[in-house]
């Protein structure tokens, strides 16, 4: 479960980080470079949320300001894709996932912009004397188009594989206590409808402890003697469905 979700982490990371310093770092392209590791970081944060797209980006962040060759102060890149971990995950459906692309384009561009001009206000904080000359605008403008070329390649990846690894926490909660309250009727409401057996003790198709009509009775108003009470053996029965239930469950 969760340890799959740390293990596919530190590996997208980490591969993003080897990936953008040997090769996109190396093309020379005018303006920005291609933000591998930020693209990695949004795919797991709006899949996982907004902890854990705060924790991985610390952490990728981190390593990244330790990788040469880094000229800037260690923690700098780290503040910056922590803040922006933590405002992605927050773009995840409850319950659900992304039905279309936009909102994951959008979360991209929102995201190579904010992370611009996090990084240069920083940088001017910590008295980094290169951030004040850079063309920004230009800087802009690069990033944002370069992260969204990349995205459409990269992103839609990155969540499949961080879905993969979210099935298996879905499926635990959906056997545990958590998702008893919703397989109430279908673990056990097959025993007091339709078939003739009842919870209280009572036999298959004949009378009750209390003296019950059977289901094929043409007295109406025995009928409705039955049914009220059936309803009070189904009320007094509530106390003991936790055990019924993991009996059921257990067959």
């Amino acid at each position: 479960m969760y340890l799959n979700r740390i293990l596919l982490s530190a590996v997208l990371v980490v591969g993003a980080l080897i990936v953008q310093v040997s090769v996109l770092a190396r093309l020379q392209l005018p303006g920005a470079v291609p933000d591998l590791l930020l693209l990695v970081l949004l795919g797991l944060a709006m899949v996982y949320g907004h902890t854990a797209g705060a924790v991985t980006g610390f952490l990728g962040g981190l390593l990244a300001d330790l990788a040469p060759p880094a000229e800037h102060a260690v923690g700098r890149y780290a503040l910056v894709l922590c803040v922006i971990g933590y405002v992605a995950g927050l773009t995840k459906p409850e319950g659900t996932q992304h039905r279309s692309a936009t909102v994951p384009m959008l979360v991209v561009a929102s995201a190579a912009v904010g992370s611009t001009l996090l990084y240069a206000g920083v940088g001017t904080l910590v008295g980094d004397t290169a951030a004040g000359h850079v063309a920004l605008l230009p800087l802009l403008f690069t990033a944002t188009l370069y992260d969204l070329l990349l995205a459409p390649f990269a992103v839609p990846l990155i969540m499949w594989a961080a879905r993969r690894t979210e099935r298996g926490v879905i499926t635990s909660d959906a056997s545990g206590v958590g998702s008893m309250g919703r397989s109430d009727k279908g673990a056990y409401g097959w025993l007091s409808s339709g078939t003739g057996l009842q919870v209280g003790g009572s036999s298959l198709f004949g009378k009750g402890r209390n003296g019950g009509t059977t289901r094929n009775s043409r007295n109406g108003k025995a009928i409705r003697m039955g049914i009220q009470r059936g309803s009070l053996l189904d009320r007094s029965s509530r106390k003991s469905r936790t055990g019924k239930i993991k009996g059921v469950k257990r067959l």
